[in-house]
């Protein structure tokens, strides 16, 4: 397929990490805590036509919280969700490459300064354009229930994501990250699409889960991983935006039905209602909490570990500290 390239540059990063890199943390969680209004249908990629330097100044915070890999503001921007708002099309394909352009003008300009310092401990940072479910753009939680009615087929959904793919991949980045995939269809979809746009860049895709067992839609992962074991496109498989006290048991099944690299990035613990905007309390998880699971993980087999909604570059900076303390 052609990834030896691209594949080989995510390859080295984890094998200096020790064995398992860091991903970055909640992205619209601290672009609130500057002040960000994002009560919006865009959510986070609101701020790629509103504030695009708070969103550079947000992956430096993670860079120098000893994040290895950066996603990108671009888990809601959709070009429907950007035409709904009176851009053209131009505009709208535009702010896509500018979501990757500010991660990688970051991860360069920290990087130019970082490897200046004698015995710093940073690596430079590879950059994964963030492909949010057809659930977040609906804005309406089914990434969180799988739950897209009888009229959204297979085609329907690569339609749906073919053109912000294309867009995003002639960007540059070094990963595409499929995230909240909530059912096997939209994987599927993901797959095919890869396939069919001979796209050279390693992905992962990441399911969410709201009962720690399956797919939110019900599916079991066994069924969700059946054709992303099949595909060479995808590099790493896992889970994100699911509570910390669930992924433990998901790595361990993960480790039984793929030999693709496992992916983690929870959220804090808290529980989203999609409908309502807001984060319910739940069981909730400190940094030092992550920092003792992330150990955890990591010996289970987990290659790739971050944090999701409600974790900060606090929470990233704990999860670094511990898993690159060798």
């Amino acid at each position: 397929m052609g990834l030896s390239k691209s594949a080989a540059l995510l390859e080295d990063l984890i094998e200096k990490c020790g064995g398992c890199a860091v991903v970055d943390g909640g992205f619209a969680t601290q672009l609130e805590s500057h002040g960000a209004a994002i009560n919006d249908p865009l959510w986070s990629a609101v701020c790629l036509i509103r504030d695009p330097e708070l969103i550079k100044r947000v992956h430096l915070e993670y860079l120098e919280a000893g994040a290895d890999i950066l996603v990108t503001s671009s888990y809601q921007a959709t070009l429907p969700g950007f035409l709904s708002r009176g851009l053209s099309m131009e505009e709208s394909e535009s702010l896509l490459q500018k979501s990757v352009r500010l991660a990688v003008e970051a991860r360069d300009s920290f990087w130019d300064n970082a490897s200046k310092i004698p015995g710093h401990s940073y690596n430079r940072a590879l950059v994964a354009a963030s492909i949010g479910s057809y659930g977040a753009y609906l804005a309406d939680g089914s990434e969180y229930s799988g739950d897209y009615g009888e009229k959204v087929d297979l085609d329907k959904l690569k339609d749906f994501h073919r053109r912000r793919l294309q867009v995003l991949v002639d960007a540059g980045p070094d990963i595409l990250a499929f995230e909240t995939i909530p059912n096997k269809l939209e994987a599927q979809a993901c797959i095919e699409l890869l396939e069919e746009e001979n796209v050279q860049i390693p992905a992962w895709i990441c399911f969410s889960s709201v009962d720690g067992e399956n797919a939110p839609s019900g599916e079991s992962f066994e069924e969700c991983l059946e054709p992303l074991n099949k595909s060479n496109n995808i590099y790493a498989v896992g889970i994100n935006c699911a509570p910390p006290h669930f992924i433990e048991s998901l790595i361990c099944k993960f480790s039984k039905l793929t030999k693709k690299a496992i992916i983690v990035y929870p959220n804090s613990g808290e529980v989203w209602d999609g409908r309502a905007k807001r984060w319910l309390p739940s069981k909730c998880f400190g940094d030092d909490k992550f920092e003792i699971f992330a150990t955890k993980w990591r010996d289970l087999g987990a290659k790739l570990i971050g944090g999701c909604c409600r974790t900060t570059p606090s929470t990233i900076k704990g999860i670094s500290k511990v898993l690159k303390r060798r």
